[in-house]
């Protein structure tokens, strides 16, 4: 569906700053006419992205140069200074300035400061207030200081030192879960490229990583108690290629990384379908008790564990409780779609006792919106992968789980599938639910989008990327970018922020930050690339 354009009504409150404008055509907007000017450049707190709730350019600014400090004030709360240096960290490469971290709040620079009475903020909202004397960052919690921290990455220039504008932001998110979720077991993928992803969401304000562990193809982490399951269903991929796995110490490593910025880490180990790396590792798990072979195709539907074996739930039990061990989160994903050879009288007994085994490990149930077919437990999440041709039933199904007391995740895999090719010439991905460009990544509204579902039951959205075409890093942030800029808003933004012609042009501006950080994405032909 289309949303009705709206004027940002977050940005309604800016002050002109002068600009000079593009000559370019290519700089016009997609509702350009011939012979109409093209748009001037946006000032800088109309480049925001994510929109914030409010902003206010006033006054002049800050100068951010040789002598600027980060002051983390005078608490001794070890989280604010991690942020700082973190902060720091982030601003030194592209400035080239020393930027050092200091207690106190006195004097000029970059002022870090926790408020719990930070009125509007909530536990990831914040205010950032810019003028002559310095820059101060106002939250409640450590987490809305790295967002306000965030934005003023976006105020400052691509590269080298400059000036901070005067002005205000105050910004809370709209939603409070914002995922992206990668898919490692059909390719691959060390964790330092886990990373580099983190730091690409981070910076806009994507709270949640996902992580598709285990599939037919490949098993992606050591577990201990079942070592064969990394060891040997772990060494294929789809197309035959080596695969791989994670050691318990990367995967910890991984979570702690994505900690500090904020990331909450998902892991999803799918079932009782996408099981065949199991099954291939170990006989036991089949009810012939005869071993799989390892697969590289990507076809789906085909693998179960066997539901009548108790061997298999004291599999799951291991399993998870390891992974639960591993992951500080409050989620656990357990799949749970596409389980076409399971009758659904045993997926649902299948689905009871793995939702009782995730609670015993002191977890919330993720799992696909399958689950809603079943039994959900109390307080379950689903997570929704249908599309504009989704039967309207498996649709109600999932309004009504949310209205016995099941949160959603919305992800539409016509809208924020990151493996759907953009158009017919896009080389990686798959277009089964469509082509989706990313004006359609991006113009639809979560707190409407499913007949039945209203804003409230809506936990957020995620942007999945699964890798059955993606084998290199260049594919896959080819994929993800920009589209996933526009899930970042979808999440973060409030609703009346929503409006394509000021949005693409907000994307546009990211053009020259997302050159300088090497990222290769999609130069989609309706947005005006600066």
């Amino acid at each position: 569906m289309r949303v009705p354009r709206r004027m940002l009504a977050a940005l309604l409150a800016l002050a002109a700053v002068p600009a000079a404008a593009s000559c370019s055509s290519a700089a016009r907007g997609d509702d350009a006419r011939p012979g109409d000017e093209p748009p001037a450049a946006l000032a800088p707190y109309e480049r925001l992205l994510p929109a914030p709730v409010s902003a206010r350019a006033e006054g002049p600014g800050y100068t951010f140069g040789p002598g600027t400090v980060i002051r983390t004030g005078l608490t001794d709360d070890e989280e604010v200074r991690k942020v700082g240096e973190l902060l720091a960290e982030q601003l030194r490469g592209p400035s080239g300035l020393p930027l050092p971290v200091v207690d106190g709040v006195e004097g000029d620079g970059i002022r870090l400061r926790i408020d719990g009475e930070a009125e509007g903020a909530g536990e990831e909202g914040y205010r950032l207030e810019s003028g002559p004397g310095g820059v101060t960052l106002t939250a409640r919690t450590p987490a809305g200081l790295f967002h306000a921290g965030q934005t003023l990455r976006q105020l400052l220039p691509v590269s080298g030192p400059g000036t901070v504008p005067g002005g205000t932001v105050t910004d809370a998110p709209r939603f409070a879960y914002r995922g992206a979720m990668v898919d490692v077991a059909r390719h691959f993928f060390t964790a330092e490229q886990v990373k580099r992803y983190v730091d690409q969401l981070a910076q806009y304000k994507v709270n949640t990583l996902h992580l598709h562990l285990t599939d037919d193809q490949g098993w992606r982490l050591a577990i201990d108690s079942w070592p064969r399951l990394a060891e040997y269903g772990g060494a294929s991929e789809v197309g035959g290629g080596p695969g791989g796995h994670w050691t318990k110490d990367e995967y910890r490593d991984l979570v702690a990384y994505a900690s500090e910025r904020y990331v909450d880490v998902v892991p999803e180990i799918d079932m009782p379908g996408h099981v065949n790396a199991a099954q291939a590792a170990y006989a036991e798990l089949n009810c012939d008790g005869k071993a799989r072979e390892r697969y590289t195709g990507i076809k789906v539907g085909f693998s179960s564990l066997c539901v009548g074996k108790e061997r298999t739930y004291e599999f799951i039990d291991q399993v998870l409780g390891e992974l639960a061990e591993l992951t500080p989160g409050k989620y656990l994903h357990i799949g749970g779609d596409e389980a076409h050879s399971t009758p659904a009288a045993d997926y649902a007994a299948f689905m009871d006792r793995a939702q009782a085994v995730v609670a015993r490990h002191g977890k919330t149930v993720v799992a696909w919106h399958q689950l809603a077919t079943a039994r959900p437990a109390p307080g379950a999440v689903l997570q929704y992968w249908g599309h504009d041709r989704t039967a309207a039933a498996e649709k109600a199904a999932v309004a009504a789980a949310a209205k016995a007391g099941s949160p959603v995740i919305l992800s539409p895999a016509d809208r924020l599938y990151l493996d759907m090719k953009y158009d017919k010439e896009t080389k990686p991905g798959l277009a089964w639910a469509g082509y989706v460009p990313v004006r359609r990544a991006y113009d639809w509204d979560p707190g409407t989008y499913l007949t039945g579902l209203p804003e409230s039951a809506v936990l957020g959205v995620e942007a999945p990327l699964w890798t059955e075409t993606i084998a290199t890093r260049g594919d896959w942030e080819l994929m993800a970018f920009p589209r996933v800029l526009g899930l970042a808003e979808l999440g973060w933004s409030p609703a009346a922020a929503h409006d394509w012609p000021s949005y693409s042009r907000r994307l546009a501006a990211q053009g020259p930050r997302l050159d300088a950080q090497d990222v290769t994405f999609y130069r989609a032909p309706d947005v005006p690339w600066q």
